[in-house]
């Protein structure tokens, strides 16, 4: 029996205008990836900041430059409903690679932030 559960890792962007690169580690009982979604201590500035390459098991899920504003989901959306869906992603080598990048906006200020990455994952039951 298989069992549903949510991933958090966090990345800090401390500085503007840089380039973060992180690899995450999933539980050895994951056995699918199957969505993302991405929040924020400071949303206002994921969304107009943010970019990302994400990578799971070594493959390619989202390219360099990938907006945050894609990924994210608002307050009226249905709470079972707030993840991308990717499908059903082998866990593979059980690593997830986010390279994400602060790009300036005119709109917002710069002070740091928190992006939270959230997946949606299933797991093996042991017995």
């Amino acid at each position: 029996m298989n069992k549903i559960v949510h991933k958090r890792f966090d990345l800090d962007i401390t500085e503007e205008n840089k380039a973060f690169s992180k690899t995450f580690e999933l539980d050895k009982d994951i056995v699918t990836v199957k969505g993302v979604g991405i929040t924020s201590n400071r949303d206002d500035l994921l969304y107009a900041r943010g970019e990302q390459r994400i990578e799971i098991n070594r493959e390619e899920f989202f390219p360099d430059n990938y907006e945050s504003k894609r990924l994210m989901a608002g307050v009226n959306s249905d709470v079972n409903m707030r993840y991308y869906n990717l499908g059903d992603v082998s866990s593979g080598n059980k690593s997830i690679k986010v390279d994400f990048k602060d790009v300036p906006n005119e709109l917002t200020f710069f002070r740091p932030y928190r992006v939270s990455y959230y997946f949606l994952c299933e797991k093996t039951e042991m017995q």
